[in-house]
């Protein structure tokens, strides 16, 4: 499936990185709850990561709906961008997701 066949679709979410989870190889926090849609495959041979916006809670599932696609230029690895359904914009997008994505080129695909 390409993945912006995404766009606009509900999908359930695994959170492995909770909003404030600590990665000490990183020394990053986590800003937002991110995760993966089980039994889907990315660029990168694992699950689709997923950014949950809007949320003020650690969570571990989810179900949300996709609003825009972090397509990375320079890795294999693009990101699902899910809400329960409010619509952000692409610097919305940027400022939330800046604490990883500040790393990466990208383009934000709404």
């Amino acid at each position: 499936m390409d993945i912006k066949e995404y766009l606009g679709k509900t999908v359930d979410v695994v959170i492995d990185r909770p909003l404030g989870y600590k990665r000490p190889k990183y020394n990053m926090i986590y800003e937002v709850n991110y995760g993966y849609v089980p039994g889907t495959i990315s660029g990168d041979g694992e699950p689709i990561d997923v950014y949950v916006l809007g949320e003020k809670t650690p969570l571990k599932t989810y179900r949300g709906k996709v609003i825009a696609i972090i397509h990375r230029l320079n890795d294999n690895d693009d990101k699902l961008i899910v809400t329960s359904g409010k619509d952000y914009s692409v610097d919305d997008i940027r400022v939330f997701t800046d604490f990883q994505e500040r790393f990466f080129e990208s383009i934000i695909i709404k």
